[in-house]
């Protein structure tokens, strides 16, 4: 069976920037979208630029500077925000504004103190301004996750009738749950007319933890494209994780979906942009976390010696990180203490290993964690210091050595 593809429309220079704290110059903002395009996003969501000259000339400065991936500008249904994405995604080669309108009760009654019927007229006249302008258009409903499935089928058919290539079903609140989202797109794809000649979009916020699941109930509903960014950042709790829905549709062959991003790149992805925008990623954050391939328990550990699979489902070489890491702790085996040795140089017999693994419980019960430096120490503790093991000492000579001041002992 032919594979479906999910095209990834990354926003992390638009809703990730919106994180209080975080602010991206010019520079950094071309910088981070190079790195998008070469990590095989097909959407970058460049910015809002009617909200700040600073925005405006961002956008257009990484139009210049991507050529191989659709570049997006955020706008409001109203005239003045449409005209001037228009004009900052001039010299984008695939360019697409993208603009929408509240649709849920809350919005309609209390945002705009409208009703259900002139938001309809709103986001028709946005998509057909948006046009005079682009012919890729993609319109959000905006709390599409509390609007009411019936209203909100009524206002896609409408959109689509007058040109929205690409309809953003967002749930702005992060209010559903899983199985609601799911049947959210579901209904869009039975009931409304002309579904079938647009793409469908997951837009899920994190505020209880949920976008990524969202976003994958989504997908498995028939969405085609998921809003995302990196390192799962943007507004309140953030945005569904591009790391975290990539690396789940790579490893679930049985989904029958695939993605056009090089993984091998997401780690140094994640890495930029925690930098330029000073947002450190949580230890334990899933497949870009420092603790996501990192084992401190003497069992797992000696399970990833024996074979990586027994405690990791991804290959951390896919994401492009070289290897596990094992962290000594008091948690930690024999076998990983061992195990470091080794990384070292050292190759210890068993008698040295246990008089040495002894001190290094000790050790252990006083840090949180053991360094290089510090196993180095323990070695002179347990008598095996420089002279001793000139005395007992075979080099290996599998090892290269003229560069090596590291001893092998065996």
């Amino acid at each position: 069976m032919e594979k479906n593809r999910i095209h990834i429309f990354d926003t992390t220079l638009r809703d990730g920037e919106q994180v209080p704290g975080c602010k991206l110059n010019t520079k950094d903002k071309v910088k981070i979208a190079k790195k998008l395009e070469y990590l095989g996003v097909d959407v970058i969501e460049a910015g809002f630029p009617i909200s700040s000259p600073g925005d405006y000339q961002s956008v257009q400065k990484i139009c210049k500077s991507v050529s191989n991936t659709i570049i997006c500008a955020l706008s409001r249904a109203v005239e003045k925000d449409i005209e001037i994405a228009g004009l900052a995604l001039k010299y984008a080669k695939f360019p697409r504004i993208h603009t929408g309108i509240g649709t849920s009760y809350y919005h309609i009654r209390y945002k705009f103190n409208s009703t259900p019927e002139k938001i309809i007229e709103r986001a028709i006249y946005a998509v057909k301004h948006a046009k005079k302008y682009v012919e890729d258009v993609e319109f959000y409903a905006e709390d599409a996750g509390r609007t009411e499935n019936e209203f909100l089928a009524k206002i896609c058919e409408n959109v689509i009738k007058y040109g929205a290539t690409v309809i953003n079903v967002p749930d702005t609140t992060g209010y559903c749950l899983p199985e609601e989202y799911g049947y959210k797109i579901r209904f869009l794809k039975e009931n409304v007319k002309g579904i079938h000649k647009i793409i469908l979009s997951t837009h899920c916020h994190n505020d209880l933890g949920l976008a990524t699941a969202n976003s994958l109930a989504g997908i498995t509903n028939g969405a085609k494209q998921v809003e995302c960014t990196i390192n799962g950042i943007g507004e309140r709790a953030g945005n569904t994780s591009l790391e975290e829905i990539v690396m789940i549709i790579k490893q679930k062959p049985h989904l029958n979906l695939f993605t056009k991003i090089n993984t091998k790149l997401i780690s140094s992805a994640s890495h930029l942009v925690s930098k330029c925008t000073g947002m450190k990623v949580q230890f334990n954050k899933a497949i870009v976390g420092i603790n996501a391939f990192s084992h401190s328990s003497g069992i797992h550990q000696d399970g990833i010696i024996k074979k990586r699979e027994t405690y990791e489902s991804i290959n951390p070489k896919d994401i492009g990180i070289d290897q596990s890491s094992i962290i000594l702790t008091a948690r930690s085996g024999r076998a990983a203490l061992d195990y470091r040795y080794k990384k070292l140089g050292f190759f210890l017999k068993k008698n040295f290993l246990d008089l040495v693994y002894s001190i290094f419980i000790k050790y252990a019960d006083e840090n949180k964690e053991i360094t290089d430096m510090e196993l180095k120490a323990i070695l002179e503790k347990a008598n095996l210091n420089s002279n001793e093991i000139n005395n007992n000492k075979i080099l290996n000579k599998n090892h290269n050595t003229k560069n090596n001041r590291i001893i092998n002992v065996l």
